[in-house]
């Protein structure tokens, strides 16, 4: 079988891009699939996909994100390539921040229909559920309206692919109800490459709350840091660290430069930048916790995945979709009241006092992680595609 994958791969920094390095990977080897071609975005210089290339999967970079001829870039790669099936990994803004190019880069999965190429959709967040005002989209009434309605038309594109696969059985739920879709399918998440399991010293030598994202819609760090300066009057004695992981949100550039400046006087203050694929583990091995500082989610959460393969505790803001998903897969933490710093330093102090309780999640989280393997999920992706073939 020859797969095409439709996805942000590293080192683009367009969402979805380690989603879709560790997705694609769990293909290579399986005694079906015969080619891996990633139907990637263009960098500036295109030679930085090389030292990601291997030889059981080759990067074609073939489409502009914010582009507004991403379905003709990707269909004559496509007509080339004579794939089987094609794979898209997608959410709403995959290409683009602008909405016409966003929208336009939707329409592809149908038109593969169209064209007679087997079509699976993996889709990672829904609009019936994002907080259009929190994630730097609509503040206004009659805008959010515009685009709860085109999200509506979007979707129904999206579902003609011949199988759109969803993250969470909530979600699942929704589109088979409001839609009356009969090609919905759930396609969990599934957990990246489980490394080898790292512990934290006792007692704590440091405490690390680390941040990891893109920030500045639903993602702000100000509550972060806020909560670190009341753990530091409140442990005078322990030396807390506060990082940063990653950039801007591309609807709010310059974020963090703003933040930079309010928080200029707090010690012991990183700011990593773009985090590369082959820099994850060192973050996330050298926090102490894994911090959400989100008001709202876009979907299921990839940090809580990966925290749980480093076997780190999370702080979890009190939201419905991360709670349920949390739940779902076996994931713990300490919850705190979305965007209250006091809230949030009370979680973390409350896992300080009691270490036991700490030990317990990232086991919880580390035995979570190995749940699902990519590997796994890989198999579910080829019996669906095999039928899509065969029928």
């Amino acid at each position: 079988m020859k797969i095409a994958f439709v996805s942000p791969y590293p080192p683009s920094r367009v969402t979805l891009n380690e989603y879709g390095y560790h997705l694609i990977r769990s293909f290579v080897g399986k005694p079906d699939v015969e080619k891996i071609y990633v139907l990637t975005n263009h960098l500036d210089d295109n030679r930085q996909y090389n030292r990601y290339r291997t030889e059981d999967v080759d990067l074609i970079p073939c489409w502009t994100f914010n582009g507004f001829l991403i379905v003709l870039q990707v269909l004559s790669a496509l007509r080339k390539l004579k794939p089987d099936v094609v794979i898209f990994n997608l959410q709403f803004m995959t290409f683009g921040e602008g909405k016409v190019p966003a929208a336009l880069g939707l329409l592809t999965p149908w038109v593969c229909r169209l064209m007679g190429i087997p079509s699976i959709v993996i889709l990672h967040n829904i609009t019936e559920t994002v907080k259009l005002e929190t994630i730097g989209m609509a503040k206004r009434k009659w805008k959010r309206d515009l685009f709860m309605w085109i999200g509506k038309q979007l979707t129904k594109f999206i579902l003609r692919a011949d199988l759109v696969g969803l993250t969470i059985s909530q979600y699942v739920d929704i589109i088979k109800k409001k839609y009356q879709a009969k090609n919905v399918v759930l396609l969990p998440h599934g957990n990246f490459e489980l490394p080898e399991r790292s512990y934290l010293p006792e007692p704590l030598e440091e405490i690390n709350l680390m941040a990891f994202g893109k920030f500045g819609t639903y993602k702000k760090i100000e509550v972060m840091l806020e909560a670190v300066k009341i753990l530091e009057m409140e442990y005078p004695d322990q030396r807390f660290i506060a990082t940063v992981a990653g950039t801007d949100n591309p609807n709010v550039k310059g974020y963090l430069d703003r933040v930079k400046q309010q928080f200029r006087h707090m010690k012991n203050l990183k700011f990593t930048g773009y985090v590369p694929e082959e820099k994850v583990e060192e973050i996330f091995k050298e926090s102490t916790f894994s911090i959400f500082p989100y008001t709202t989610t876009t979907g299921s959460s990839g940090i809580l995945h990966q925290a749980g393969s480093y076997a780190r505790a999370c702080i979890l803001p009190k939201i419905d979709d991360l709670e349920r998903v949390a739940e779902e897969e076996g994931y713990g933490g300490a919850y705190f009241e979305t965007d209250d710093a006091q809230s949030l330093a009370d979680a973390v102090s409350h896992l300080i006092k009691h270490p036991e309780e700490r030990r317990r999640l990232e086991d919880m989280n580390y035995a979570a992680a190995r749940g699902l393997p990519m590997n796994d999920l890989a198999e579910w992706y080829l019996s669906h595609a095999n039928q899509l073939i065969t029928a």
